[in-house]
């Protein structure tokens, strides 16, 4: 089969495109024929290296972990599942990724795609959805009337963190560029702030949770905004638990974990038409170097996607 492979930790050189042997289902496991891969930050921290110390792969390695494709092959001990089923699925990061035209996942991370969704636009779902609702509601438990403040709205966490927010009735105020403000505007924002010509502090009202996607002065400049008994949660970095202790606040840093049952929940919100995702481009797999190097801009639209299968 065809993969994009790293042999070693670098720049975007280290991205091969070539032969590589395909993976069989073992027991709890599905293989996956993949139809597209979402491109994803964690991506291109991993092929540089930055994840090392966590994340201690072997090589070669095949990246990706946001994948929509088909079963089509199922491991002992899987009665859940059958071959043909479309499904979609954020995968265990340490195992070899979706950047290939199979991949093997565990059936228990795996869902049912949405049916009203293309595999190129199922596959920009998992991971950025299932980090801003394991953010909101299994971390900061946003509730009804609550006000939150997202930070990169338009991108491929906050796109899905403003329509989870909105369902629940929070009151969202999310920053971006201005040319992303009829976007976030359109996915529910209340309120727009244009980060280049603001300082979102001076505009923003004090919030109850704010949805920290940049880190650094950013995640330090919001701390201050938070009301007493306000969180910060960050999936960039730790916040300073001292700063957040002086406003009364708490907070922490979020990984996202696969989840198939919260995948269902989510496609069962698209399906219904109450979010939508966001689809800033498709690169062909063999072009995954652009991708990755429109990626690490941190200027897209929403999501970037692989595609393995066309059409």
């Amino acid at each position: 089969m065809k993969a994009i492979r790293i042999h070693n930790y670098g720049d975007l050189n280290t991205l091969s495109y070539e032969d590589a042997p395909q993976p069989e289902a073992g027991p709890g496991d599905v293989r996956i024929r993949v139809h597209a891969a979402a491109v994803n930050p964690v991506d291109w921290k991993i092929r540089a290296g930055y994840l090392a110390g966590m994340l201690p792969h072997q090589m070669p390695l095949t990246l990706g972990w946001d994948v929509s494709g088909v079963v089509d092959q199922i491991g002992s001990d899987v009665a859940h599942l059958s071959v043909g089923d479309a499904v979609y699925s954020r995968p265990d990061i340490s195992r070899n990724g979706s950047y290939a035209e199979y991949m093997v996942v565990r059936a228990t991370e795996v869902a049912a795609k949405p049916r009203t969704l293309s595999h190129n636009e199922a596959a920009g779902v998992p991971l950025a959805g299932l980090t801003a609702w394991q953010t909101l509601f299994d971390f900061a438990q946003i509730k009804k009337g609550e006000r939150v403040l997202i930070h990169a709205g338009a991108g491929g966490v906050g796109s899905f963190a403003i329509q989870f927010a909105k369902w629940v009735g929070a009151h969202v105020t999310a920053t971006a560029s201005a040319t992303n403000e009829e976007l976030v505007r359109g996915l529910g924002a209340d309120v727009f702030v244009d980060y280049r010509s603001q300082k979102f502090e001076e505009v923003v009202a004090k919030v109850d949770v704010v949805f920290d996607t940049i880190g650094g002065d950013t995640q330090a400049r919001s701390i201050p905004l938070l009301k007493k008994g306000g969180r910060l949660y960050s999936v960039v970095a730790t916040p300073d638990a001292e700063l957040l202790g002086s406003v009364g606040a708490s907070g922490g840093f979020v990984m996202v974990q696969p989840n198939s049952e919260q995948l269902s929940r989510i496609a069962a919100l698209v399906d219904d038409g109450v979010v939508r995702v966001v689809i800033d481009s498709v690169f062909p797999l063999s072009q995954a170097r652009s991708a990755h190097e429109k990626s690490e801009t941190g200027r897209a639209k929403g999501k970037i996607v692989l595609e393995v299968v066309p059409g």
